[in-house]
């Protein structure tokens, strides 16, 4: 005989409920490891931020390790989905050996104003790049995983289409030094919503345009000294 009593919601009802404490828990770690580093936070204060009861932090994460690396691999995984689009366009040119250096510099130019928004918008931006800078100063665990996706979404990138606009291997260190270069007119903005570098350089909607016009308009004057020196 069925039991007509029982809620048929009951379990998305449930796991609805898990999937916001488990939200909860990552977003009061994510601020919390970002304010005061890794060795610094409880997890005891990250169960009285999420306001949830101490054992929910094992629950779901096993220790604070496993949380910590929770919201590295969050980060990642967001970082993946908005380098994607760009990503899948610079592979498939750079897999044409025929492809016009002119889509070449727009590709990189793509990339570096991709690479803005990134870093200056988003979901709870400012406590995410905290993490980045605590984490290479504290080498906190999940760093390699960090640098890794760094690596693969956008230093790489840039590096194969510097080298081949060069025409130089990706192995040269002089085109490693030069995509970096390229790739630091980006990370300089990193920490100018708290503590601008100059007035009128916080990451309100204008100065992110702002930021992506100046960044394009220097990746185009390298890539056209590039075309000279050529």
């Amino acid at each position: 005989m069925i039991d007509t009593k029982t809620p048929v919601r009951s379990r998305p009802a449930v796991q609805a409920r898990g999937e916001d404490t488990r939200r909860r828990i990552l977003e009061a770690a994510l601020h919390l490891f970002a304010a005061q580093g890794y060795e610094g936070t409880s997890t005891r204060q990250i169960a009285e931020g999420a306001v949830v009861n101490l054992p929910a932090i094992q629950y779901y994460f096993g220790n604070k390790e496993g949380l910590y690396r929770a919201i590295i691999h969050d980060i990642t995984a967001d970082t993946d989905r908005h380098m994607s689009p760009v990503l899948e366009r610079v592979q498939a040119a750079l897999a044409d050996a025929d492809t016009p250096r002119e889509e070449l510099i727009a590709l990189l130019g793509d990339m570096v104003e991709t690479f803005v928004v990134l870093v200056t918008s988003g979901p709870h931006v400012d406590s995410r790049r905290l993490i980045f800078a605590r984490a290479e100063v504290e080498e906190t665990p999940g760093l390699d995983v960090l640098h890794e996706n760094g690596m693969q979404q956008i230093v790489n990138p840039c590096l194969a289409l510097v080298s081949r606009l060069y025409g130089k291997p990706t192995t040269d260190p002089e085109m490693t030094v030069r995509t970096l270069a390229l790739i630091g007119q980006v990370v300089i903005f990193c920490n100018t919503h708290k503590r601008p570098v100059l007035p009128g350089t916080g990451l309100d909607a204008e100065s992110v345009r702002l930021m992506r016009l100046v960044v394009r308009e220097h990746t185009d004057a390298i890539c056209l000294a590039i075309a000279t020196s050529a």
